[in-house]
């Protein structure tokens, strides 16, 4: 890493919060893999298991609303410690052998309702821990978050092949107590910092914000059009099983699109921004195509190879982060972004949810996800074309 890098990991309390933070996230991974696999085993449907996927990520919507205030009106070191330990005993029961499949999914949502109170203690924590050395932190940050993607998938259906689903889901509830201790005797403790404006008022004000400029709305939209390309993964243990790979085929497929989209992240960093910026519509649209290719119905390496490349491209999400948050005024920037990240997760789901319907209606998890890629295509171009007219005056200025 670079001299920017080192100096983060100087602050004793940033590697605290970096070591929770990558614990989570692998824990995480696994989970999803060993849920999709569970699902799949015990109810060989591919709209169950998709379904199933779906609900680690539609509470993040209602919780984004409701609950992430709590960061601003608790110590967020405790909010972050009893979020991890509240996750640490839902997967623990979770992990018991022959949990019925409803009373599964009522703790799966109770889990994940905890994960933006969590999420919005760290990112406020942050820059308090590291002050004038917060950027390299935060970059430190998303490159662990992907890396914890890419190891948490890829080895994910190793670990449920060898631990079984409920040794792995006990894996997970492992790395939450963990990621508690360390914080709770790594952080020191800072008062609350007091009440503030209420979540939902800050998401309606965030939504009028995007609204009323034409730039951000189509930023917006660029970033929502995940809710096509999302959709393999929850079809990952179902296609698994339709190309005879089993259980370690839903890890390498998970791995596919994170770790072509570190590369994608990688090689884009050669073109001028401004470039970047130019090209954004027309990733967007590349990034749907490969899907299509389910078309032919790929066996496992080529499906990976599909997802790879489609993982390359949506590393145009970046630069699109990047650019929203450069237009929005710093003070709204909080209420834009929180509109648009509680968005992006409500799209995944619903594209995750939709797709497990389509495979439960055509019969094969292949078919839905090449339905998917050409529907994110056709959508795609027509954003696109419209980002085209606007991306010349963004760029510029």
């Amino acid at each position: 890493m670079g001299t920017g890098f080192r100096a983060a990991f100087t602050v004793p309390e940033f590697r605290v919060l970096w070591a929770a933070a990558a614990l989570s996230t692998v824990g995480d991974q696994l989970a999803r893999v060993a849920l999709s696999v569970l699902v799949f085993q015990r109810t060989g449907s591919a709209a169950w298991t998709a379904l199933t996927y779906a609900l680690t990520m539609l509470p993040a919507l209602v919780s984004g609303v409701l609950l992430t205030g709590l960061a601003d009106r608790y110590p967020r070191r405790a909010v972050m410690v009893a979020a991890d330990l509240l996750r640490a005993a839902l997967l623990a029961v979770m992990a018991v052998p022959g949990v019925p499949l409803p009373l599964l999914a009522a703790l799966l949502v109770a889990a994940q309702l905890a994960e933006p109170p969590f999420a919005a203690a760290q990112g406020a924590l942050l820059p308090t821990v590291l002050g004038d050395r917060y950027e390299a932190g935060q970059s430190v940050h998303l490159i662990t978050h992907q890396a914890g993607l890419l190891l948490g998938f890829a080895g994910g259906g190793l670990v449920v092949a060898w631990l079984g689903t409920s040794g792995a889901l006990a894996v997970d509830a492992a790395t939450f107590a963990a990621s508690a201790l360390l914080l709770r005797f790594g952080l020191r403790h800072r008062p609350a910092p007091g009440e503030v404006k209420r979540a939902r008022v800050r998401i309606r004000e965030g939504a009028a914000l995007v609204w009323r400029d034409r730039r951000l709305r189509l930023l917006v939209a660029l970033g929502w059009l995940a809710l096509f390309t999302v959709v393999p993964e929850g079809l990952a243990a179902p296609f698994s099983a339709e190309a005879g790979a089993g259980a370690a085929g839903v890890g390498v497929l998970l791995a596919a699109d994170p770790a072509g989209m570190v590369l994608g992240t990688v090689l884009l960093r050669f073109l001028p921004a401004t470039r970047r910026v130019r090209l954004l519509g027309l990733l967007a649209v590349a990034t749907a195509v490969p899907l299509v290719g389910y078309l032919l119905a790929p066996d496992l390496v080529g499906a990976v190879a599909l997802l790879a490349s489609s993982g390359a491209f949506s590393a145009y999400q970046v630069t699109a982060g990047a650019t929203f948050v450069r237009l929005v005024p710093d003070a709204q920037r909080g209420q834009a972004l929180g509109f648009a990240r509680s968005g992006l997760v409500a799209a995944q789901g619903v594209g995750v949810a939709g797709g497990g319907l389509l495979a439960g209606a055509t019969g094969s998890a292949t078919a839905a996800i090449a339905v998917s890629g050409l529907a994110g295509v056709l959508l795609a171009v027509v954003v696109a074309i419209a980002w085209s007219r606007v991306s010349a005056a963004v760029s510029a200025g």
